[in-house]
């Protein structure tokens, strides 16, 4: 009977395990045009009136969003699990390698990034931030020299905060509320050459919660602005699986909103949603090649920073049933500012 009952226990681990398998092949396969940042590739307009919320918050939305809410609660309950505490110790075995050199991945991968927009020139921060000052480039090529010794990170963090202003004032706040990634990258960088921390919060702690808020704001740009996307769904057909354009849109923003609060949510969670974005990037960088590639590898180096961080503190114990609030809570105050804060600069409608 005891036999039995442990090879019915296997099987169904081997089963939750292909699920898994299947969840994640599944969010690579679908969202990975929606990680290719359609500012780079497509036309928009950062103050155009976007879709109205009564039009955002329809029937799907709230389906997908009931969808996001089951497997976020489920993962919540088996996080304190034997089955979460396994997850976890294979997760630590295969990436000690990379969390033992976080640092040196960071260092250099943002040395590579800093040295290709150079290359590429006119590029201020991303590939739609252009430039035509030749300060620019100059300050770029520091940054990245920067990297070469911990005691001059803080120097190269300033010049990321100063890149990061000249976005503000040539492109503005609301379009530069894309990328706080950077303001997050940088922070680390400034704290671990100094080795501190912000106020009891851990250096990989800042760039998490700054790579959270990142993807959470870009979500909403795939609601609010779907037509953005469509020149690239239509090239790229495929990555649709056949479902209507309004959607894969719709369900490419929950996919990429859940993961991204996931970032701020407890270890297992957080450390499973970094590996599954860190999927969809690597996939989109193939299907778009070179400035895709360019563009994303400081957000790729964060979340595999993330996924090798196996440090629990205290304030990572959550009860299951806060992350389904949390999440809605999430949802709703970013939805609240995008809407709200473009009405205030551009004089456009909410609903």
């Amino acid at each position: 009977m005891f036999s039995g009952w442990a090879r019915d226990t296997v099987s169904a681990v081997r089963s939750f395990f292909a699920t898994c398998l299947a969840a994640v092949l599944f969010c690579v396969v679908a969202a990975r045009s929606a990680e290719a940042h359609v500012k780079w590739f497509c036309a928009y307009d950062v103050a155009g009136q976007p879709r109205g919320l009564e039009n955002v918050l329809c029937l799907d939305f709230e389906l997908l969003l009931g969808v996001a809410i089951f497997w976020l609660f489920a993962g919540c309950l088996i996080e304190p699990t034997s089955l979460g505490d396994a997850t976890i110790r294979v997760m630590d075995r295969v990436t000690e390698g990379l969390r033992l050199r976080t640092e040196l991945m960071m260092r250099a991968v943002c040395a590579f990034f800093f040295i290709s927009i150079w290359a590429v020139g006119g590029i201020l921060l991303t590939p739609e931030l252009k430039t035509t000052s030749p300060y620019v480039g100059a300050l770029q090529l520091a940054i990245a020299a920067g990297m070469l010794s911990r005691r001059t990170l803080p120097l190269s963090a300033a010049g990321m905060v100063v890149l990061f202003g000249i976005g503000v004032r040539d492109y503005g706040l609301f379009h530069l509320a894309d990328y706080p990634i950077f303001l997050g990258v940088a922070a680390y960088f400034a704290l671990v050459g100094l080795n501190k921390d912000l106020f009891g919060v851990r250096p990989i702690d800042v760039m998490r919660y700054a790579a959270a808020v990142t993807l959470m704001w870009a979500s909403v740009e795939k609601w609010a602005y779907p037509e953005w996307s469509f020149p690239l769904l239509i090239e790229h057909s495929s990555m649709t699986l056949g479902f209507d354009n309004e959607f894969y849109m719709r369900a490419a923003g929950m996919v990429e909103f859940t993961l991204a609060f996931a970032l701020i949510w407890t270890p297992l969670i957080r450390r499973c949603a970094a590996t599954v974005l860190t999927g969809m990037f690597i996939s989109a960088c193939f299907e778009f090649g070179k400035i895709d590639t360019i563009g994303h590898s400081a957000i790729i180096a964060v979340l595999l920073a993330i996924v090798a961080d196996n440090k629990v503190l205290s304030r990572d114990r959550r009860a299951p049933w806060l992350a389904p609030v949390a999440l809605c809570a999430a949802l709703s105050v970013t939805l609240f500012v995008y809407y709200f804060g473009h009405a205030a600069i551009f004089k456009t409608s909410v609903l």
